[in-house]
């Protein structure tokens, strides 16, 4: 049986259609769902763009722009623009394309590795993983509660572990502050390039960002008067990053208005190196009822 780990890296091992076209598809345990999950197509769109770049430079930012939702009963076609290829800088535009019309575009650079100054901001002082609770532990707690429509989606096997610091309950969510820290890692070692190991947080970068947003609100995801989306994400890689180790994500939103909300994110080892950031826009509407 294959695990969720697995199946996660086999989404990430593009098809190759032409030289710079690639084929990704969506889980087939996702297809139920209205859309696919935005870290997917970010992640599978970094994937397109290594397979396009020398393996002596990494990826050190992406800027990506939601711009329809993802069919996920539809293979995703991702088409690279190889913009720039210089001395120490290669620069890569992504194309994700599904029913003839793009759902995403993504710009991404990678850079060889240069020594320079060095300076960073703490990392925040926390409780450890082995101190909370994990998500398993929440699923058991409330499997009684989840609604029929929403339990294949909620049991369903995940490749990362997480454990929220002071995370929300979803039956009575109380307004917390935007502060939002969870550790994650996958659910078991992994041998692949550095490459995939930043494909796999890029995967993981999208989940509990934009719910920073909502804490204040006293609001969670599966609140049937809200509608949540990804408008945009950005990824800064600042150091060498495993997916499968302790990871602390940080994040805070400053600021919600409009239908909108800003968030933002931090992304520290456990010795406190901070190795990537994140920031990202995101729909946070009231649904009412069409008159």
């Amino acid at each position: 049986m294959t695990d969720a780990v697995s199946e996660l890296l086999s989404l990430l091992e593009l098809e190759r259609l032409e030289v710079d076209l690639f084929r990704g598809i969506t889980p087939e345990n996702e297809a139920e769902r209205e859309r696919v999950y935005g870290g997917q197509v970010i992640a599978q769109a970094l994937a397109a763009a290594y397979r396009t770049v020398d393996e002596d430079r990494a990826c050190h930012s992406l800027h990506a722009y939601f711009i329809r939702p993802g069919d996920p009963k539809r293979p995703i076609i991702f088409e690279v623009d190889r913009s720039r290829d210089g001395g120490s800088f290669t620069t890569r535009r992504v194309v994700a394309i599904q029913h003839g019309q793009q759902i995403l575009n993504m710009s991404a650079s990678f850079h060889v590795h240069e020594d320079g100054w060095d300076h960073q901001h703490k990392m925040p002082e926390t409780k450890q993983p082995e101190e909370l609770k994990s998500h398993e532990d929440f699923r058991e707690m409330f499997k009684d509660r989840i609604p029929e429509d929403m339990r294949k989606h909620w049991d369903r096997p995940r490749p990362f572990e997480m454990k929220e610091i002071s995370g929300i309950n979803p039956f009575d969510p109380k307004p917390k502050s935007d502060v939002n820290q969870v550790w994650f890692r996958t659910t078991r070692e992994i041998d692949v390039p550095p490459a995939m190991h930043h494909c796999m947080i890029a995967w993981a970068s999208d989940m509990n960002l934009l719910g920073s947003s909502l804490r204040p609100h006293g609001l969670h995801w599966m609140n049937p008067k809200l509608m949540t989306a990804s408008l945009d994400h950005t990824i800064w890689f600042h150091a060498p990053i495993r997916a499968d180790q302790w990871l602390l994500y940080a994040m805070d939103s400053p600021k919600a208005g409009n239908g909108r909300s800003f968030n933002r994110g931090s992304i520290f080892t456990r010795e406190g190196k901070l190795v990537a950031s994140t920031a990202q826009e995101g729909l946070m509407r009231k649904l009412t009822k069409k008159k």
